[in-house]
């Protein structure tokens, strides 16, 4: 039998998981999971929308059309390394495991990159640093998620989601709160640079990973290995559903998350927007933590997934409309609250419903970094969204309704899902 210390054999790489996890190992995957959260959402949420209005001055574009590209062109870099690096993690034969000599890699190459973006001195250096935070970041993740699917029995994953989707939403307040309680741009990068690459260390010193023998490895060729990132929805309807249902939901969030700081600053006048920011997303994080966990252990007890990721998408709809018609300060709050509520349920169940739908063992992390191109698309999409919206089509009333209705949409298609309950 293999002990909580030692790797098991070879062939349980490709098994389907019986045995159940422990909590030492789900809470210190999970802290590795909200490291890499804090290496992206401190620059999100504060400090390149700060950079961005510091270097605009002068370059011929606003602050929002700068953070629109820079936030877009390293979404692109996003959407293909999640999947890329999910693929080469799968092939993976090294002594260490499959995953984390990517989740090493990747989140010291993370930290690296985060102090570039330290460093940048104008949008050049500012892009490609947060290119190199997306390429780095996402080979972590990648391999990161892709543990729960070979290490989680199916009726483990919606607890084992809960935790990790804790602590993604930890990640974002822990982010947002070093890059505004550092003091500057400079300390807030330090900051988040130094926390997501020790949050990594428990997970991978205390837990080794499961190795792939070299004979299972399929045999390489470059027109294999591109050709295996097409999953035809028709061959997998089950998985193209439940893609476009995350990205409809994820692209809806994008939109509220976008231009928050400028929001509060330009549309409500609120006195000091980066604290505002820090506030709600505080606020967001309690109720999110309140439904996260006990929305996967729920969805867990009962076998059932669908309804609870429709409900969960209604309710992130009405909150995301709140900020339309209720522009106020305490409106700013409810809604940050109320979409706490739905987002934590959302975020358990969803991801226990991708794993549920995967079509093979061999190639979890790959199919998994596809489908986590829902969660990155999303990056690209809303700037190029928001952008004329906000300058041309009615400002941030009318973006804060269109994106509740892309919520509304993704929560009507889980309904064709058809493999889950």
């Amino acid at each position: 039998m293999t002990t909580a210390r030692e790797p098991a054999e070879p062939a349980a790489a490709l098994a389907e998981p019986v045995e159940r996890v422990g909590r030492g190992w789900t809470s210190t995957l999970s802290l590795a999971n909200g490291a890499i959260w804090v290496g992206w959402y401190g620059p999100l949420q504060i400090l390149l929308a700060s950079q961005a209005k510091d270097f605009a001055p002068g370059s011929g574009m606003s602050k929002e059309t700068m953070l629109a590209w820079v936030t877009g062109v390293g979404a692109v870099v996003s959407l293909a390394a999640n999947p890329v690096f999910g693929a080469l993690s799968d092939r993976t034969t090294s002594r260490w495991g499959r995953r984390t000599p990517w989740i090493v890699a990747g989140t010291a190459g993370g930290a690296l990159s985060l102090l570039v973006l330290a460093g940048a001195g104008g949008m050049g250096t500012m892009m490609l640093g947060w290119c190199l935070v997306q390429l780095t970041l996402n080979a972590a993740f990648a391999a990161v998620t892709a543990a729960v699917p070979d290490r989680v029995p199916r009726l483990q994953r919606g607890s084992v989601g809960g935790w990790l989707g804790a602590a993604q939403i930890l990640g974002v307040v822990g982010g947002t709160g070093l890059a505004t309680a550092a003091g500057g741009i400079g300390a807030g990068y330090l900051a988040c640079a130094v926390f997501t690459a020790l949050g990594v260390l428990p997970y991978v010193l205390c837990h080794p990973d499961l190795r792939l023998a070299p004979e299972d490895r399929p045999p390489w060729s470059w027109r294999g290995f591109l050709a295996g990132f097409r999953l035809s929805p028709r061959r997998h309807p089950d998985l193209g559903w439940a893609w476009l249902t995350r990205f409809l939901i994820n692209l809806s969030n994008a939109l509220v998350l976008l231009y928050l700081l400028y929001y509060l600053r330009d549309r409500l006048h609120y006195s000091d927007p980066g604290q505002g920011v820090l506030i709600l997303t505080a606020v967001n994080g309690l109720t999110l933590m309140a439904t996260v966990v006990a929305g996967g252990v729920w969805s867990d007890r009962v076998g059932r997934r669908k309804p609870f990721v429709i409900w969960s998408g209604m309710l992130m709809a009405v909150a995301t409309a709140l900020l339309a018609v209720w522009q106020t300060w305490p409106g700013a709050i409810v809604a940050a609250a109320v979409l706490g509520v739905g987002f934590g349920v959302f975020t358990s169940v969803d991801f226990a419903l991708m794993t549920d739908v995967l079509p093979k063992a061999l190639d979890r992390g790959k199919d998994l970094g596809v489908i986590n191109v829902a969660n990155a698309l999303p990056q690209v999409a809303a700037p190029a969204l928001a952008a004329p919206i906000v300058t041309y089509l009615g400002g941030y009333r009318a973006l804060y309704l269109v994106s509740a209705v892309i919520g509304l949409a993704g929560a009507w298609l889980v309904g064709r899902i058809r493999g889950v309950d």
